[in-house]
């Protein structure tokens, strides 16, 4: 999990945690990419739904 979390955000578990901005730079890029996977999925269903 360390090396996941660290691949993903450039630094580590013990790095994140103990660093607040850190902290809000990832939830930031968490919130970031959901609203993103949202906006694609809800595009989607548009397009199955369209007649």
């Amino acid at each position: 999990m360390e090396q996941a979390f660290r691949s993903a955000h450039g630094y580590g578990i013990d790095e994140y945690q103990n660093d607040p901005e850190k902290i809000v730079e990832v939830e930031q890029r968490r919130e970031r990419d959901y609203n993103n996977s949202q906006r694609i999925v809800s595009h989607m269903e548009r397009q199955v739904h369209r007649d």
